[in-house]
């Protein structure tokens, strides 16, 4: 199967199952609850809104997972600023991405180097990574981050083929 065809079954597959699941989330939902104030997350123990720098980095994570999907990267940047645990890879990876959409690429780098450093193994930030190289033309580093994908037992994931279908488009998530 052609890695578009594959993704774009990935995504019927994922749509019949219900729900709607973030990139990569490894099965996690993306949070359906948020907050219509800014500076809000909707922290989950609490079951309501609550100020986004006395909300725990798992409320974070998701409101600004809902906010850089969402297309509102600069939100979703301001709400990471204030999580408790800045070493968090979830955290740092979605720095990096919020600031990859928003064109800012050599910022973005250090996001996912962190969050590489703290964790190899997390495919999602190798993914997104590797698709700002994609956006910068570096095809020789996105297929080096594809491969270190596969040896680190991650083909077929959503991340992998998110990615290679990155390379062969060249069309980034």
């Amino acid at each position: 199967m052609k890695p578009f065809a594959l993704v774009t079954a990935t995504l019927v597959g994922l749509s019949l199952a219900g729900g709607v699941y973030a990139a990569g989330g490894g099965g996690t939902k993306a949070s359906t609850k948020s907050c219509k104030k800014k500076g809000k997350v909707y922290d989950k123990k609490k079951k309501k809104c609550v100020d986004a720098n006395r909300a725990g980095n798992d409320s974070i994570y998701e409101a600004a997972m809902g906010l850089a999907y969402g297309g509102k990267y600069q939100d979703a940047i301001d709400i990471l600023k204030v999580a408790g645990n800045q070493d968090d890879p979830r955290i740092l990876n979605y720095l990096g991405f919020s600031h990859r959409k928003l064109g800012k690429t050599q910022e973005a780098m250090v996001f996912y180097t962190r969050a590489l450093e703290l964790d190899p193994n997390y495919h999602l930030a190798r993914s997104y990574m590797a698709q700002g190289l994609v956006a910068d033309g570096d095809y020789v580093g996105a297929r080096q981050q594809l491969a270190e994908l596969k040896d680190r037992g991650a083909e077929g994931s959503w991340p992998y083929v998110m990615l290679e279908n990155a390379i062969v488009t060249g069309t980034t998530y």
